[in-house]
């Protein structure tokens, strides 16, 4: 925890051209790289063409600033810091302090909260570094469905927290939109009596009443806790819904998917659960942090606070709205009937007599990315489910506007509908491929 106000100011270096000296550095890594491992270097390539020439539709997938993949491919991965700003184990901390206090400050001023943690690794030890802070195994904590919409950290049977705390879990309502009753939810609470009150999800396409959250929880003394993953860039600039403002405990999300930044995670909370929190990610949970994730993330967070941030926020709801609505014009059946934030889910069996993994295969081949996913009580495996998942932060990162929805949601009705037309499907291949060259993908460096 930091104890005291830190001195944010980047010392001067001993650079003599410092405009071109970064290009320069990048330059000679790459042709290093190149030379000295040819099948590492060519993979990287490949993935750089394939994000290219493809649309990239998997909800949870963004793509990166420049300035991020420089910060964090820098030399902060040598640099050991364990420890807080002004309370490290290692000497040399001069410069790390300074840029772990940024991205503290930016992050309390883009979620508008009280403390931040900006050292968990990702988005599982992220939770797993709440819960451990605040319960003793076998507390109940009552999180979402994983069929509903839930993620495995809150409360799969297959993840080690399922196993170590009593999950109780809710569900929603797939006839009336996906609604949450909050009185069954109440009644649910009353009688489990859990610690946590945690909402958050991976796959709802709607937005959370975090107020009705909030009552629930104080009606049995429970910690408030969301998972913003998936929407933390949404909620940043204010077009969904901040849990803080109705006045949670504890919000947590990675800085990937809508945020646009690295793969790493904030946990920000009220001041009064500041000491447990960090203390619970270190020493608790992880060693040294990762310096070169974290200088990437208050280069992310200073992007979340400049205007053109939230015109982008605004551009990915009306692209999920405009995608969802080309989907269920031409006969798809989206579960919720809908979307208030950037993804959306196929009954890929209802809708095209397809499960999920012949739907994330078939629109792989026409080079639209997507993923298979379980729609709630879904009687199928997750490997084989019934649905796919798809949402629009990539493809307006690119510049995609609301006509290019509609190409794409006609593209992948008649992809999925015309399974057995080999011609059809090379040439909406063809078609794809030619739109993804009008809008460039930010931050290549090989292609």
């Amino acid at each position: 925890m930091v104890t005291k106000k830190q001195n944010t100011s980047i010392p001067k270096t001993s650079l003599q051209n410092p405009k071109s000296a970064p290009k320069q550095f990048i330059d000679r890594n790459w042709k290093s790289l190149k030379k000295n491992d040819p099948e590492v270097f060519g993979a990287i390539s490949g993935e750089e063409q394939r994000e290219r020439k493809g649309i990239e539709l998997i909800p949870s997938e963004n793509y990166t600033y420049a300035e991020v993949l420089a910060a964090n491919g820098s030399i902060f991965t040598n640099k050991y810091s364990e420890g807080y700003p002004g309370k490290r184990y290692y000497g040399g901390q001069e410069y790390t302090d300074c840029i772990e206090t940024i991205a503290i400050e930016r992050a309390k001023k883009v979620f508008r909260c009280e403390h931040a943690n900006v050292q968990a690794l990702s988005g599982s030890p992220m939770n797993q570094a709440v819960y451990l802070a605040f319960l003793k195994p076998g507390d109940t904590i009552l999180g979402m469905d994983l069929s509903h919409g839930g993620h495995l950290t809150h409360g799969a049977v297959v993840s080690h927290m399922g196993a170590l705390f009593n999950f109780v879990r809710y569900k929603t309502d797939p006839e009336n939109s996906g609604q949450i009753d909050f009185d069954a939810l109440m009644k649910t609470a009353k009688r489990t009596k859990p610690k946590i009150v945690l909402c958050g999800y991976t796959s709802y396409p709607r937005d959370y009443r975090y107020e009705d959250f909030k009552r629930v929880a104080d009606a049995v003394g429970a910690i408030t806790m969301a998972d913003i993953s998936h929407i933390g860039g949404l909620v940043a600039t204010g077009v969904m819904s901040n849990p803080f403002d109705s006045g949670f405990d504890i919000v947590t999300t990675t800085t990937h998917k809508s945020l646009r930044g690295p793969r790493g995670a904030l946990i920000m909370c009220k001041s009064q659960y500041a000491g447990r929190i960090d203390k619970s990610v270190f020493p608790g949970l992880q060693g040294g942090p990762h310096m070169q994730t974290i200088a990437a993330i208050a280069v992310t967070l200073g992007k979340a606070l400049q205007p053109q941030f939230r015109d982008y926020a605004v551009q990915i709801l009306k692209n999920a709205k405009v995608l969802a609505e080309t989907l269920m014009k031409n006969g798809a059946k989206l579960i919720t009937n809908g979307t208030d934030n950037h993804m959306m889910v196929i009954d890929t069996v209802k809708s095209f007599n397809l499960d999920g993994k012949q739907a994330e295969a078939i629109l792989d081949a026409v080079s639209i990315t997507t993923n298979k996913q379980i729609i709630p009580d879904d009687p199928n495996p997750p490997l084989k489910p019934s649905g796919i998942r798809l949402g629009t932060p990539a493809a307006t990162t690119r510049g995609m506007k609301e006509p290019e929805m509609v190409k794409i949601g006609n593209w992948i009705s008649r992809t999925l509908a015309g399974t057995q037309d080999e011609k059809l499907l090379r040439a909406t291949k063809k078609e794809v491929e030619k739109l993804c060259l009008k809008f460039p993908v930010p931050g290549l460096i090989l292609s």
